[in-house]
């Protein structure tokens, strides 16, 4: 497996590849905590802590018994409760979510904006589906489950001070790595 200082994306478990190709420039501005909305599990934590010695974490997770899963990790709090509940002065290096915002009602979406902002020392990271202008994808019947739209640039839009750093797409026929279409976006506080 890779360690901090050689990132051989081959060794990696696929979350290692992508976090190590998406926020690869955090690791120069020294990110050494986090906050996930929606871990689940835990596996991009889990990822962050091989790759980031002394990394400490916190994932709000509104599913319980995900929660005592991702509770499992080392240097891993996680508060079991919505987002939009979460009640803490604490601040990270990075706030982050992947594959969360698209499934969340589009109304409450400002006030998940303000929970990365406000918590976030320097790194917004986000990975979720993308698209210019706001449509629902249609999942399993229904038509307002899932949600592309320009998650990033609405947030930046909310938080002026907040700058694009970097950006990708994640691609389903990529040969060692698929996974969904996404896009993500590396923000900083400035």
């Amino acid at each position: 497996m890779a360690t901090s200082n050689e990132t051989n994306t081959l060794d990696c478990m696929p979350s290692e590849q992508h976090i190590s190709r998406a926020s690869c420039k955090t690791y120069r501005g020294g990110i050494r905590s986090a906050l996930e909305l929606g871990p689940n599990i835990g596996v991009n934590l889990i990822a962050l802590r091989r790759l980031i010695p002394g990394f400490r974490a916190t994932g709000i997770e509104i599913n319980e018994k995900a929660a005592k899963e991702c509770a499992k990790i080392p240097d891993v709090t996680v508060v079991q409760d919505a987002f939009l509940n979460y009640k803490s002065d604490e601040t990270f290096d990075l706030t982050f979510t992947y594959g969360v915002l698209l499934l969340q009602n589009p109304e409450t979406l400002p006030a998940l904006y303000d929970i990365l902002y406000e918590h976030s020392n320097r790194y917004i990271f986000m990975c979720e589906y993308y698209n210019p202008t706001p449509v629902t994808v249609p999942y399993r019947g229904f038509t307002d489950r899932i949600f592309k739209r320009d998650f990033a640039g609405e947030l930046m839009d909310c938080h002026p001070d907040v700058q694009l750093v970097d950006y990708g797409f994640f691609y389903h026929r990529d040969k060692f790595f698929p996974e969904d279409d996404s896009n993500w976006f590396l923000m900083e506080k400035r």
